[in-house]
């Protein structure tokens, strides 16, 4: 009986040392890594003066909507377009944080929902009844919604500017456009608020080894948007990965034609320079999900893991640097380098998703729903 015990003890032993060497230790609160510290970082350098930035070019979309509406003519329309695709780069900041009052109003899918229904949106402008509020209508506002506006009721200027202007349905068109850039800076300025008036506190303070403390939830969140928004939604669902022919129609901003790859790129270094606690718009870096991975000493293959993490990131930007700035036309013309950058990113959702969380003994609350 003695020497059963014993040989059970010597598994555990071993079943340990591979567990510290391969996967970083015991995790989850029990490592003596200063979890709190890591979560104040991720709070005040990162989370919320991105939120802050991002609310300032609401602001500033709302403004140029106002100046549209008030004097419609071609000068403001490309104003509010520049305001529009400024608000949109900075989205990619903080679509990931899908946590808090973001997680609760479903922040991401009524602001960049995509791609959007034409024909409910044209039915919501000439009934003028719509509620924006429900979410059976996530697909009829949000950026994409103003891409359609904006960039893609005709072929020229000069007739998308006739959709304002005429007298039959010209105020329709105005009221809608309105509607939904005052729902967006509405919503933008409940999440910050919330941020900023008290859950900032809550977020810090919950550095617990729960599946509900902020290290699990925002882990989850990250790679829950890496998955299906960063790799499905910008590059797998129009590239066909999941399907047997491609949809170029799919594409993020696709009215705008030139600039989804620009948005690709904004939303890849967001959520690197998160991984590694970049501070927002600074190269002053804090305590991440990189630094518990090296207090852990987390080694892969002979490899530590976080390099091993950021060099898949670089492959993956260096890859998608050969794409056309109109991801559509890119799936047209040579949907194989689509195909490759999903591959490249595919290879970091092992890295992330299996051998970060193994190591930070973090257990994943959701199901890709890609089928993959």
């Amino acid at each position: 009986m003695k020497k059963f015990l014993c040989s059970i003890f010597v598994i555990t032993l071993v079943l340990s040392a591979c567990t510290s060497s391969d996967e970083g230790g015991e995790g989850n609160g029990g490592d003596n890594f200063d979890r709190s510290a890591m979560l104040e970082n991720l709070a005040d350098n990162i989370i919320i003066p991105a939120y802050q930035n991002f609310s300032a070019d609401v602001t500033a979309l709302k403004n140029a909507t106002s100046s549209f509406i008030a004097t419609t003519n071609e000068d403001n329309l490309n104003t509010l377009r520049e305001a529009w695709a400024d608000a949109y780069i900075s989205w990619q900041s903080v679509g990931m944080y899908e946590i808090g009052k973001a997680e609760e109003l479903e922040f991401i899918n009524f602001m960049n929902l995509y791609p959007v229904s034409i024909s409910n949106i044209e039915n919501n402008i000439n009934t003028e009844t719509y509620n924006l509020a429900s979410a059976q209508l996530q697909d009829e506002q949000g950026f994409g919604a103003l891409d359609y506006l904006i960039n893609g009721l005709a072929d020229t200027d000069a007739d998308i500017l006739a959709f304002y202007t005429g007298s039959t349905n010209g105020s329709k068109y105005r009221n809608y456009l309105t509607a939904l850039v005052e729902r967006m800076n509405m919503l933008t300025n409940e999440v910050v608020t919330s941020w900023t008036n008290g859950y900032r506190d809550t977020f810090v303070n919950n550095g617990g080894s729960s599946v509900t403390s902020s290290v699990d939830k925002i882990a989850n969140d990250f790679i829950f948007y890496y998955e299906k928004h960063l790799r499905a939604g910008k590059i797998a669902i129009p590239a066909g990965v999941f399907a047997t022919e491609t949809f170029p129609e799919k594409v993020e901003a696709v009215y705008k034609g030139d600039f989804s790859k620009t948005l690709f790129n904004a939303s890849l270094s967001a959520m690197q320079d998160f991984f590694n606690g970049k501070h927002f718009d600074s190269n002053t870096t804090g305590e991440s999900f990189r630094t518990y991975l090296d207090f852990l000493n987390t080694i892969k293959g002979g490899e530590d893991l976080p390099k091993i993490i950021n060099d898949q990131f670089n492959t993956a930007r260096t890859t998608a640097s050969g794409l056309n700035d109109n991801f559509s036309e890119q799936v047209k013309s040579n949907n194989n380098l689509m195909l490759e950058t999903y591959n490249e990113l595919q290879k970091n959702v092992v890295h992330i998703k299996v051998d970060m969380l193994q190591a930070l003994n973090i257990i994943v609350d959701f199901q890709d729903a890609d089928g993959d």
